[in-house]
């Protein structure tokens, strides 16, 4: 489907690449001198209150990342943040359709439209309402804010186990220009350009950057000689502020990137399987013929595929927001957002280069086109007052429509035998919230905490499947068609207090509720019994944090103790229809994740910095639903929660120093550490990766003229690992990530 969701935001896009004349309007400022590293911790400012606030100040855990950690180390998704934030996970799949996030072992176990993510994504504080879309590259990122546990109560919508939240760059005053070159080993290319600055002397700022990468791949497909597993992205960035009146701040940002992603549908690793919990293992010889020349291995890079497996995906959105001070000392801001998202996927659901007797050829090609409006109203407060507090309205109204179509090869009598199936589905929400959170001194040291919000969901559904037989086949079933509706409320709650030990040292202890809506389980082979609504997921949350700046400032700590059940887990189990083996979203019943969390940032001394993180987290099935007919063991109680190790770790160093010549010398190393992690609720053996530990090293030479080069190396132990494992009905598979062999690079900047 050719289309273009960014139409209505043309002229947006338009105004902004006007700024490109920024550089006859304004003239460039004088470089000065950079500050003297004073050997301290740099005080950090967060939003994670949504107001401004020092990190060591609020009562909530959060992990900062910056912009230009994430550009030095090649680091341009979200997924990228599952490495250096230890509570993050990330799951990945051949389509970003079937990407989420998980923050302290729970999210998003399903690829339906109807359903929420768990864990809420925010861009300059617009949500976005699917897990695909936050498959976004991160281009023009002042920082990203990793908010873990339930934050309902300020952030929208629903965002019951955490939020990661992302900044981007505020267009600059004076007249900041760059180019940056990458290239990588596998024929890896990033070339990023933007500018910024004021339009007129006094007047509007805008910035504008532009992206465009490829990567060839580091997956090879052995039927026509192809490396697949790469991209091609493409994107704009624009943002233009100005003040139209001494109290009233214009924001107006726009954002376009299309990307052409050849991630196949899982890189074959065993052609047996086994068995939960027998642990018997039943082998596939004859899918192990089909497959060759590739040769099944836990290392294996190679597919052999008839059918190009691809996704092209086009995200976009504007948003206008206003930041109006209000003459009794508090600010009234409105962010009014609207974003598309357009999906097409064609995946080879057989991974095999030919229709054999055994084993049906089975081709998917779906589109989807996704929209969504977004209004937030806030007030708050100016602070420092003996009550602060923030109070909204938050409204989303989203539309998903999706057609996916199966065409099945069989041979049957010795001949072949054509058939397809083919759905047309979606889904609409709309949710309304009013949510508040204040903060009351009851002396200097000692605040307290409380927050609520209200939430009403509505969700419907429709869906009709039409098949060329009447009776089902491989991979397809009936001609079938319903639709659904459902409402709910709920309601999310913190409270707690605050409490200074020192200066630098503070405490809190807070209790959450969270919430996340009812659920439709909508998909291809939707039947009639998934017409029934899955009820909204709720959770309890208790938590102790540490905050503490010390040594002189020479080490920031900080320490989380937390403890969380949830009711109602909604995920994907294992059903059977038909003879075939399917998942099926259902109330799984009942979760819980509890565990630590210990981050730092050290400054032994001027030049060099420490910081790191570590997180222990038993994230465990309680209490499972066994869905009747299951197809899969459900003796999962006291089993882990798929795509959460208990231990996971970060390190990173960097060391910085001048030359005589005033040339700036850095060098830095990251290491990132996991325990083994489950990938399948249904707790085979075959879908566990093992632990292992990821070595990275860079070294740059910058220069006061403004260039910088830095050379990077990656896995720098060449260590194989899977970013995801799944079964198929005669093998295992595996995600295959960027780094996983070592390779090398070169990153050029220019600022001028």
């Amino acid at each position: 489907m050719n289309r273009s969701p960014f139409r209505l935001h043309t002229l947006t896009l338009a105004a902004l690449a006007s700024m490109a004349s920024i550089t006859g309007l304004a003239q460039a400022q004088p470089s000065t001198a950079a500050k003297p590293d004073d050997g301290t911790v740099q005080e950090v400012t967060v939003t994670a209150t949504r107001r401004a606030e020092p990190l060591q100040k609020v009562p909530v855990a959060v992990s900062v990342i910056g912009g230009e950690d994430l550009e030095r180390a090649n680091r341009n998704t979200l997924g990228a943040v599952a490495s250096q934030v230890p509570s993050v996970n990330f799951r990945t799949n051949a389509s970003n359709k079937d990407t989420t996030l998980f923050i302290r072992g729970v999210g998003t176990i399903s690829t339906s439209p109807g359903v929420e993510p768990t864990v809420s994504t925010v861009v300059d504080g617009v949500v976005l309402a699917r897990p695909g879309q936050a498959t976004i590259d991160l281009l023009d990122v002042d920082r990203i804010e990793v908010l873990r546990g339930p934050q309902g109560t300020l952030f929208g919508r629903n965002a019951s186990a955490g939020v990661v939240s992302i900044i981007t760059k505020a267009p600059s005053k004076a007249l900041e220009r760059y180019v940056d070159v990458s290239y990588f080993s596998g024929n890896e290319m990033r070339l990023r350009a933007g500018i910024s600055g004021e339009l007129s002397p006094g007047g509007a700022r805008g910035s504008l950057t532009a992206l465009v990468g490829k990567f060839d791949g580091n997956v090879k497909n052995v039927f026509n000689g192809e490396n697949v597993n790469g991209y091609d992205k493409k994107g704009l960035r624009g943002r233009l502020e100005f003040d139209a009146s001494s109290s009233l701040k214009v924001s107006l940002g726009a954002d376009y990137l299309r990307s052409s992603d050849t991630v196949p549908t899982g890189v074959v690793i065993a052609t047996s399987t086994v068995a939960f919990p027998s642990g018997a293992v039943t082998s596939n010889p004859a899918f192990a013929a089909a497959l060759s020349p590739v040769v099944a291995s836990l290392e294996n890079r190679q597919i052999n595929s008839n059918f190009k497996t691809r996704v092209n995906d086009t995200n976009a959105g504007a948003s206008l927001t206003l930041d109006w001070k209000l003459g009794t000392g508090h600010t009234l801001s409105s962010i009014t957002a609207y974003r598309t998202w357009d999906n097409n996927q064609f995946q080879d659901g057989d991974r095999l280069s030919a229709v054999t007797a055994t084993y049906p050829q089975s081709h998917d090609t779906g589109t989807l086109s996704f929209k969504q409006a977004t209004q937030e109203l806030r007030i708050a407060s100016q602070g420092g007052e003996t009550i602060d507090y923030v109070a909204g309205l938050f409204l989303l109204n989203s539309k998903n429509d999706e057609v996916y179509r199966r065409d099945v090869r069989r041979i049957i009598a010795g001949a072949n035998q054509d058939d397809n199936g083919v759905a047309d589905y979606g889904t609409e929400t709309k949710s309304v919230a009013v949510f508040g959170e204040g903060t009351m001194r009851f002396s200097p040291a000692l605040r307290g905490v409380l927050g609520l919000r209200y939430t009403k969901d509505d969700l419907e559904f429709r869906h009709a499947r039409v098949s060329s037989q009447a009776a089902a086949f491989p991979g397809v079933q009936p001609a079938v068609a319903n639709t659904g509706s459902t409402s709910a409320n709920g309601s999310t709650v913190r409270i707690g207090p605050q409490y200074d030990f020192a200066p630098n040292v503070s405490g809190y202890a807070t209790y959450s509720k969270g919430y996340k809506g009812p659920a439709f389980n909508v998909f291809f082979n939707m039947l009639n019994r998934d017409t029934l609504a899955i009820a909204p997921e709720t959770s309890d949350s208790y938590e102790l944090g540490l905050k503490s700046t010390l040594m002189d400032n020479k080490l920031r700590l900080n320490v989380a103790v937390f403890s969380t059940k949830y009711q109602n887990y909604q995920a994907n189990f294992f059903d059977l229809v038909s003879g075939a083996v399917v998942t099926r979203l259902i109330n799984a019943g009942d979760v819980s994740t509890k565990g630590v969390e210990i981050d730092f940032v050290a400054r032994p001394m001027a030049g060099l910095t420490v910081s790191g993180a570590l997180a222990n987290i038993q994230a465990r099935i309680d209490n499972f639903n066994c869905p009747v007919g299951a197809a899969a063991s459900c003796q999962v109680n006291g089993k882990p929660l798929p795509y959460s190790p208990d231990w996971k770790a970060s390190l990173q160093g960097a060391y910085r120093f001048n030359l005589a010549n005033g040339m700036g010398v850095e060098f830095g190393t990251d290491y990132t550490w996991q325990s083994e992690v489950q990938y399948d609720i249904g707790q085979f053996a075959d879908t566990i990766q093992p632990a292992y530990g990821i070595l990275n090293a860079t070294a740059s030479l910058s220069s006061p003229s403004g260039w910088r080069v830095s050379f990077l190396v990656k896995n720098l132990t060449d260590k194989s690992y899977a970013s995801f494992l799944g079964r198929g009905g005669a093998f295992v598979n595996r995600a295959v990530p960027r780094d996983d062999q070592r390779y090398y690079g070169v990153n050029l900047r220019y600022d001028f």
